[in-house]
């Protein structure tokens, strides 16, 4: 199997951004209550996940390394930040409802976790600027996956008899850790 391959499926199955590194996790909560809304935060995401990726590598390697490394959680907030904002007039001039859905979640891409993540496994795991970038579109794979995985479950669970008990965060979180188990069992298909 080819390398980039192994990199792309290992980050959208095995080391989930969400339901294995549980990374994203607010915008996991909160924003799967309907198919729509997840798809359009996982796509908003994962535009950014790459973008920031594509961005932040040739800062690291260019200008950062090997005496100004100490900035590099700062750069790094300040690029996201901005690719964000880019994000966000974007959706407000072509997806206005989307946009005024999405609310306080657009916002709080730029403090993503998973964003921030991506971005130093990169330079972690050692990845080339082309790895890097496959790395990048693996792991914003995994994000909408799981978005719309969760959003779907949710929309099932709106016509299914749960307990009184259960109704609410509950089922919520008990749902996400049993996803988080299911996406565990991908732990040994790349080694």
């Amino acid at each position: 199997m080819s390398e980039l391959l192994k990199i792309f499926i290992k980050a959208v199955l095995v080391d989930n951004v969400v339901l294995v590194q549980y990374l994203a996790l607010c915008p996991f909560m909160g924003m799967t209550s309907s198919t729509e809304k997840s798809f359009g935060m996982g796509i908003a995401t994962s535009f950014v996940i790459v973008l920031a990726t594509m961005v932040t590598y040739p800062i690291y390697y260019c200008l950062l390394v090997p005496d100004l490394v100490f900035l590099q959680t700062l750069i790094f907030i300040l690029v996201i930040a901005a690719l964000v904002q880019l994000v966000e007039f974007y959706l407000k001039k072509s997806a206005p409802g989307l946009y005024s859905s999405m609310g306080v979640y657009l916002a709080l891409i730029t403090t993503n976790c998973a964003v921030l993540a991506v971005t130093f496994n990169c330079i972690a795991k050692n990845y080339n600027y082309l790895e890097s970038i496959v790395y990048a579109l693996g792991t914003s794979g995994g994000f909408l996956l799981s978005m719309v995985i969760m959003s779907g479950v949710r929309e099932r669970m709106r016509s299914s008899n749960v307990p009184d008990f259960l109704k609410g965060k509950a089922i919520l979180f008990i749902t996400a850790s049993l996803l988080s188990l299911a996406f565990m069992g991908f732990k040994g298909l790349i080694k």
